[in-house]
């Protein structure tokens, strides 16, 4: 009897340590036995990170992983509404939601299967979705976070090019939102998945398009640059023109002005001279004739033939000459 204990005891513990399993941290357990997933009711009973015990031999545990999973698909080929093609590189997160049938959807949770299976829906409706659009929609332009600049007219062209710009970068957004809101719920329904989000890392053109495309964009861009050209060389004449008036406008001024002040001047000065006449006439005209000496015997050499006579000479004659005596 003895003897039997020994054994008895080793045999309770290898089937106590066969009962006990652990399920590690981040991921959940299910227990399997006869090939139907243990339930507590009518859901599937999960297993919790921690000690727990399952019936030995006829329980089979198997773990999944509970925490967030990346599904970086390859790169594929997409037809846009213009028949042209685009090349997009995505990626997927996702998490398991509802154990249990992820267990029976992926063949025993096969990882494996279960991307397989994710990357078939996200991969169907993203193609649906570039294909209801233009590539002009899809591949966006230089990503600028800047502020659109204000509204002048010199800048209408900018202004535009920054609106559309947005916009094309919209249309990117919403195909990501369309693109996880579709597959979230497909793949919660069939493979009790839940996708948490979805990015389109990398948007390419075929070699065959790019060209075309860098064309067209260089054409457009040379557009912009003579229509800023065309308003530059508007302005330039607009302000020239400003300036040229402005100008005039200032020598006109100018010009009345100094007429004005030598009109004024010239009135004063003759009235001056008319009072200084009316008070000494003789001493006026005496004043008269030595100016009229200066200018005419200025050593220049010049030759004067005139009468000895003539009143042009009457101050240079003494007094008697002078009076007429």
């Amino acid at each position: 009897m003895r003897k039997l204990i020994i054994p008895v005891i080793v045999l309770g513990l290898i089937v106590i340590l066969m009962s006990m399993f652990v399920i590690p941290e981040g991921e959940r357990g299910i227990v399997v036995r006869f090939g139907r997933i243990l339930k507590d009711g009518q859901v599937a009973k999960i297993y919790e990170p921690g000690l727990h015990f399952k019936m030995p031999i006829f329980d089979r545990v198997k773990t999944l992983e509970a925490r967030i999973l990346t599904m970086d698909g390859r790169s594929d080929r997409f037809v846009t509404s213009e028949k042209k093609d685009v090349i997009i590189d995505s990626y997927v997160k996702w998490r398991i939601k509802d154990f249990d049938k992820y267990y029976l959807a992926t063949g025993g949770g096969n990882s494996l299967t279960a991307q397989a299976l994710l990357e078939r829906k996200v991969t169907d409706v993203l193609r649906s979705e570039i294909g209801s659009r233009e590539i002009k929609q899809i591949v966006s332009g230089p990503r600028n976070d800047d502020v659109l600049p204000d509204s002048t007219d010199s800048d209408v062209v900018t202004t535009e090019a920054a609106k559309e710009a947005l916009k094309i970068d919209g249309q990117r957004d919403q195909i990501m939102e369309n693109v996880l809101l579709n597959t979230r719920k497909s793949a919660m329904k069939d493979l009790g998945v839940y996708v948490v989000d979805f990015r389109m890392k990398k948007i390419n053109l075929p070699d065959e398009i790019s060209e075309s495309i860098y064309r067209r964009m260089r054409a457009e861009r040379d557009s912009v640059a003579r229509k800023h050209r065309s308003q530059g060389r508007e302005k330039a004449e607009v302000i020239k023109a400003q300036a040229e008036l402005e100008v005039a406008t200032i020598l006109a001024e100018a010009d009345k002005t100094a007429r004005v002040t030598r009109g004024t001047a010239d009135a004063k000065a003759a009235k001056i001279y008319s009072k200084a006449y009316n008070k000494d006439p003789e001493f006026f005209s005496f004043l008269r004739s030595l100016k009229a000496y200066e200018k005419s015997f200025n050593g220049q050499g010049d030759v004067l033939v005139l009468d000895p006579n003539s009143e042009f000479f009457q101050y240079m004659k003494g007094m008697k000459g002078a009076t007429g005596k």
